[in-house]
């Protein structure tokens, strides 16, 4: 690919020409931070979820999980979450179901002339629209007490409300794809030195450069926030950075955070969770960045996926024998 095509996307983010030529591919990307996917498009973003199913499979025998879209607001507060961000939250909301109540909604706009609802009273909500994949995975084990590690992978559409949106670079919603690992400390730091090198291996296949980079979330008011000041001190979460400016994958390192929240043990102590994380649409921006809006041009991710395990295996076996 020539240094002309190379970037043209990411020298086009935020214009017109941007959604042109992705919609090209299928995307219909809507201003509230919402993506469709359709045609090629679709179809590279099902081939990358493949890739990481793949390697889940192959390097942890990663039992799959499919989750709802909500989780409680009590079992996430548990974690600190809606304290951490309470302003990346989404609720579902509904009406209060009164009949004068539902009644008086009917008389008045119901939709303003800016497209916002006209809400009026509100019935108590006790759910969170999923922030991010995994939190899932430790609610559905939680008293679980661990004989071994336990490896899980999910895919789910994720909400996180944001200060502006950009096609398939910062959403409201989107696909987050997760491979998370409740065990020991040894064992999930272990998780973590294996997942860096499968996708060290992974993006050198694609021919997908990054830069790993020490990273924290964005919790509200961070100055006071204790969990951010300790992930400075002992870090705890990279992220494969692309292009300077857009993370694609991070590796995580929990701790107990999550065992202690949901009560799951190993060994007769709470269990340490790590996980890798993929943002579908974010990899779909980089492929197309890097490689052009020809599909033609696209590498085959489930088979770069199968050699990096194959590679790694191969390491693991030589380490065994030596």
């Amino acid at each position: 690919m020539t240094g002309a095509v190379h970037g043209f996307v990411r020298q086009q983010a935020d214009t017109r020409e941007t959604v042109d030529a992705l919609r090209a591919l299928g995307l219909n990307w809507r201003p509230s931070g919402q993506a469709s996917l359709h045609g090629p498009l679709r179809e590279l973003a099902e081939s990358v979820d493949a890739a990481f199913v793949g390697l889940a499979e192959a390097l942890w025998g990663a039992q799959q999980e499919w989750h709802p879209a909500a989780l409680t607001a009590e079992g996430l507060q548990r974690v600190d979450y809606l304290h951490s961000f309470p302003h990346q939250a989404t609720f579902p909301v509904r009406l209060d179901p009164r009949e004068a109540n539902l009644e008086a909604f009917r008389a008045g706009p119901m939709v303003t002339e800016d497209g916002s609802v006209a809400l009026i009273a509100l019935a108590p909500t006790d759910q969170v629209l999923t922030p991010a994949a995994c939190h899932h995975v430790y609610a559905d084990h939680e008293g679980e007490s661990l004989t071994k590690a336990r490896y899980v992978t999910t895919r789910n559409t994720c909400f996180r409300q944001e200060e502006h949106y950009e096609p398939l670079r910062r959403q409201w919603s989107f696909s987050m794809r997760e491979i998370v690992c409740l065990g020991s400390r040894a064992e999930a730091g272990a998780f973590l030195s294996t997942a860096r090198l499968a996708l060290d291996q992974l993006f050198k296949d694609v021919d997908l450069p990054v830069a790993w980079l020490n990273a924290t979330d964005p919790f509200f008011r961070p100055p006071g926030t204790p969990r951010r000041r300790s992930t400075r001190l002992q870090p705890t979460k990279y992220e494969a950075v692309y292009g300077g400016d857009l993370p694609i994958a991070s590796v995580n390192l929990h701790y107990e955070h999550f065992g202690a929240g949901f009560g799951i043990t190993r060994g007769g102590s709470y269990a340490h969770s790590a996980c890798a994380a993929f943002g579908i649409e974010r990899w779909l921006f980089a492929l197309t960045d890097r490689h052009g809006t020809d599909p033609v041009n696209w590498p085959d991710l489930p088979a770069a996926a199968v050699r990096a395990a194959e590679r790694l295996t191969a390491v693991r076996r030589r380490g065994r024998c030596t």
